[in-house]
């Protein structure tokens, strides 16, 4: 199955920092081509923060458009590189109390920069892929993606952890879907209780 767009592009750009962020925060709610093809755009223009900070944001929103809220989003990119560059010399931050505090990140694309880019092995990032298979799973039982980042942490061994977005938002995008669930073709249907789960797909 091929690999979500963020790993791929990490592999590809050797796992830039700056680039993971950024193709995450376009990321949220926006299908993997969409995605994959607006970053393109996007770096192919601009591929630092400092040449990205001088694009102006109508500019950015021609280049990441059609992705989801595509004029929040071009305004947070914009944002975010000149706080790169006056407060963290054009680097990206190592901590999650610092990288929250960039426009338009969460705890999802931080936890995902920190584990692609930054090799971090303390983290779980955890999507809407994430928290749906694993309440289906029965790992957790929680309501939000932030309660099930928190109850992975007490649930998974911790060599998984950093592995957990890559496996689950896979499985979810190919086989574990969120409205039918592929159960006939998945390998893990005999250990899956199903929970919340009323329709399958064929």
């Amino acid at each position: 199955m091929a690999e979500p767009v963020v790993a791929k592009m990490a592999e590809n750009e050797q796992a830039d920092p700056f680039k993971v962020l950024i193709a995450t925060l376009l990321s949220a709610q926006t299908r993997d081509p969409v995605t994959l093809d607006a970053s393109t755009r996007l770096f192919g223009r601009a591929d630092t923060p400092a040449t990205m900070a001088r694009l102006r944001v109508n500019t950015i929103e021609t280049l990441i458009y059609p992705v989801s809220f595509y004029r929040n989003k071009a305004r947070h990119v914009k944002a975010t590189c000149r706080l790169l560059l006056e407060r963290h010399a054009g680097q990206v931050p190592t901590t999650m109390a610092e990288l929250v505090a960039l426009p338009g990140v969460g705890r999802k694309t931080a936890n995902l920069t920190l584990i692609v880019a930054l090799r971090s092995e303390d983290n779980i990032c955890v999507d809407t892929h994430v928290h749906r298979i694993s309440n289906r799973l029965g790992w957790v039982a929680t309501r939000t993606p932030d309660e099930t980042e928190q109850a992975l942490y007490r649930t998974v061994a911790r060599r998984w952890w950093p592995l957990i977005n890559l496996y689950l938002v896979t499985w979810g995008q190919n086989v574990c879907k969120p409205l039918y669930p592929i159960c006939g073709r998945c390998r893990l249907a005999s250990l899956c209780p199903r929970i919340g789960v009323d329709k399958v797909g064929k």
